[in-house]
């Protein structure tokens, strides 16, 4: 039987209704949209379910993180810190020093070695207990009084001085070694001057006059 011509239009439409009815349907924006822009549209619509996991999420990593903190750090930290100032200032024969630097400092010797948190306190009663005009006069106190104390003092003068705790490197351009010579020192990486600086004859540096206060340590060669 012959087919006439407007059946098979009419067959070849309905084919081509069917195939776009069984195509996901997008919205119309979609395709007036950039690719990034749409890419960001379908990765906004998240469920409700998603929505509800995430908050549940973020507010047990919330309690986590509060309760790991109030285990670690002990109740007394800004007592401790005060008291590692206050030890600092004397030791360097200093009256004022960066309260940022020195909480870094406390925080990575007390990090390193645990005790030294019973240790600061004790030598601060040390201090405390008597007048000590000098860090020499405190140094020497200190040793005889504890052995440990030797230690102790020697990282807190090298945190101060080296800018170093915790064999980590916490400050470096306002290390107190730089300090003292800086009429005449410059640190590496840091310019002294104009062009041709170093020509300069550079100012006179006065001799060192003190002596020792602690007892001598062993020789220790750092890696470099």
């Amino acid at each position: 039987m012959p087919v006439s011509r407007h059946s098979c239009w009419t067959n070849a439409h309905e084919r081509r209704r069917q195939m776009a009815a069984d195509r996901p349907c997008f919205p119309t924006s979609i395709h007036l949209s950039t690719p990034n822009a749409a890419r960001m549209n379908r990765a906004l619509r998240m469920s409700r379910r998603d929505m509800l996991l995430g908050a549940m999420g973020a507010a047990a990593l919330t309690m986590g993180a509060g309760r790991g903190t109030a285990a670690t750090t002990p109740a007394d930290d800004d007592a401790g810190v005060a008291q590692f100032m206050a030890l600092s200032q004397r030791l360097t024969d200093r009256d004022a020093l960066d309260p940022r630097i020195g909480h870094a400092l406390y925080a990575g010797i007390v990090r390193a070695t645990p005790q030294r948190h019973d240790q600061i306190q004790k030598l601060h009663d040390l201090m405390g207990g008597s007048t000590f005009g000098s860090a020499r006069e405190l140094a020497r106190a200190a040793e005889k009084a504890d052995p440990a104390f030797k230690d102790l003092i020697h990282e807190i003068m090298t945190g101060w001085y080296r800018g170093v705790a915790d064999q980590k490197v916490v400050v470096y351009r306002s290390a107190l070694m730089f300090d003292i010579t800086k009429d005449a020192i410059y640190p590496k990486t840091y310019a002294a001057g104009g062009p041709f600086y170093w020509t300069r004859t550079p100012p006179e540096v006065a001799l060192p006059k003190g002596e020792p206060a602690l007892s001598p340590s062993k020789f220790v060669v750092e890696p470099t």
